[in-house]
C-alpha cells in the first residue's frame, strides 16, 4: 500500500499566513472593541514586542537624524569660522604690510629732513646685483624724474651710493660696499680727512668696509667716531653720514692710520632710496 506525500507548505507560505492571521486579529480586536479573550492575548504576545521594536527603531533613526543635523551644523560652522579666520589673517597681513611700508616712508621723511638743504626725489629697488649685497642694483626713475649720473643715493640712516647709469624710467646705481667705490671721507669728531674704500669681501666676513690715509698725528680719532663725505669729494655732496669706524690702526709708515667703517646703511635690505637731485660740479673723483 503506497503512502501519501506528505504536503509540505514552503516557509514563506507559512509566515504569510501568519501574518494575514495577525493582522486579521488586530483589525477584529480593534473593530470589535474586544477588551479580553483569545484575541486580544495573541495581540499582546505578538504586537506588543512588535510595537516596541518599532519604536526602539524609530527613536535609532531619530536620534541617528539628530546626530547628523548637528554634525552637518558643525561642519557649517566650522566652515564660517575658517572663512572668518582666513579673513582676519588677510587683513592681518594687510595691516601688518602697511605698517611696514609706513616705517619706511617715516624713516624715508626721517633721512630728508636730515639733508633738507637737498632736493630729492624718492624710488624704488627694482634690481639688484646676485648675493646677499646691494653692491649694484636698480630703481623705477630715471632721466624723466630728473635723475642724471653721478647724483648721490641715499637711505636708511646715510650714504648708499651714487648713479652710474640712467634711462628714461630708470637708474643704476653703484653702492660705496662696492670693490669699485671710492670716497673722500671725514671723522666728524676731528675733521681729519681719510679715503673709504668698498670691500664685498670684507663685507661677507665682518660687515665692514675699508678706509686709508687717515692722518690723526694726535691720536684722536676713536672707534665709534661717525664718518661723513668730505667737502673736498668732487661727486659726493658733504656731510652725508657713510658709517662709524669699528676699527683702527697705524700704517707701517707710522703717518697714517687704516681700519674700517661699519656702513649706517643696511645693505642687506634696501626697498626705497632717496635720490638727491643736486649734483657736485667738479672734476671727477
Amino acid at each position: 500500500m503506497k503512502r501519501k506525500p506528505k504536503i509540505v507548505l514552503p516557509a514563506k507560505y507559512i509566515l504569510l499566513i501568519l501574518t494575514v492571521v495577525c493582522v486579521a486579529a488586530m483589525i477584529t480586536s480593534f473593530t470589535l472593541n474586544i477588551s479580553g479573550g483569545p484575541l486580544n492575548a495573541v495581540a499582546g504576545y505578538v504586537f506588543v514586542p512588535m510595537q516596541r521594536g518599532i519604536n526602539t527603531v524609530g527613536a535609532w533613526i531619530t536620534e541617528k537624524a539628530d546626530n547628523l543635523k548637528n554634525l552637518s551644523d558643525v561642519m557649517a560652522e566650522n566652515d564660517a569660522l575658517k572663512k572668518q579666520v582666513d579673513e582676519l589673517t588677510s587683513e592681518l597681513n594687510t595691516n601688518n604690510l602697511e605698517q611696514y611700508e609706513l616705517e619706511n616712508l617715516r624713516e624715508l621723511l626721517a633721512l630728508d629732513q636730515k639733508y633738507p638743504s637737498y632736493e630729492k626725489v624718492a624710488a624704488n629697488v627694482i634690481g639688484k646685483s646676485s648675493g646677499n649685497w646691494f653692491s649694484y642694483f636698480t630703481i623705477d626713475k630715471g632721466t624723466d624724474d630728473g635723475i642724471e649720473v653721478d647724483m648721490n643715493v641715499i637711505a636708511g640712516s646715510g650714504l648708499v651710493g651714487i648713479v652710474t647709469d640712467v634711462g628714461p624710467n630708470y637708474a643704476k646705481v653703484t653702492s660705496i660696499i662696492n670693490d669699485t667705490a671710492q670716497i673722500s671721507g671725514m671723522v666728524t669728531t676731528t675733521s681729519d680727512n681719510l679715503i673709504v674704500n668698498g670691500s664685498l669681501q670684507n663685507m661677507n666676513e665682518n660687515m665692514v668696509i675699508e678706509f686709508s690715509n687717515l692722518n690723526d698725528s694726535d691720536n684722536k680719532v676713536a672707534v665709534g667716531d661717525p664718518v661723513v663725505t668730505s667737502y673736498i669729494s668732487d661727486k659726493y655732496q658733504q656731510g652725508i653720514l657713510i658709517g662709524y669706524i669699528s676699527s683702527l690702526s697705524t700704517d707701517s709708515n707710522n703717518l697714517t692710520k687704516s681700519g674700517t667703517i661699519t656702513p649706517a646703511v643696511d645693505f642687506e635690505h634696501i626697498e626705497e632710496v632717496l635720490v638727491i637731485l643736486d649734483k657736485k660740479q667738479s672734476a671727477g673723483e
